[in-house]
């Protein structure tokens, strides 16, 4: 079993590397600083976004999986959704025509 990382000090480590990647990213939500979920919306700019949140894949390890993807105002609408429903939820917002997000790099794929 791994140690996992306050949300508020994962949060501030992955702007940092978004920052790093010359992609531009803010925090839209604040949620429990020790133990909030995050989910990440990545808007492309073209009026479409994608939402992503953690998961269990088969093998039992944590993924990020895509919750929602679509127009950006459906995006926005899931995401208030799921932050309603948990108000300890952290959302950052990524801006970036390629849809990079960088959760498949070392470090935050796992």
């Amino acid at each position: 079993m791994s140690a996992r990382l306050s949300a508020d000090f994962w949060v501030s480590a992955y702007r940092a590397r978004l920052e790093a990647a010359g992609i531009p990213a803010y925090v839209a939500a604040r949620g429990d600083a020790q133990a909030g979920a995050v989910l990440v919306k990545c808007a492309m700019l073209d009026g479409s976004a994608r939402l992503y949140g953690r998961a269990f894949g088969p093998e039992g390890e944590r993924v990020w999986m895509a919750l929602a993807e679509g127009p950006e105002a459906e995006v926005d609408a899931a995401a208030a959704r799921q932050r309603r429903a948990d108000p300890d939820l952290w959302i950052v917002e990524i801006e970036d025509r390629q849809g990079r997000t960088l959760l498949d790099e070392p470090g935050l794929a796992d």
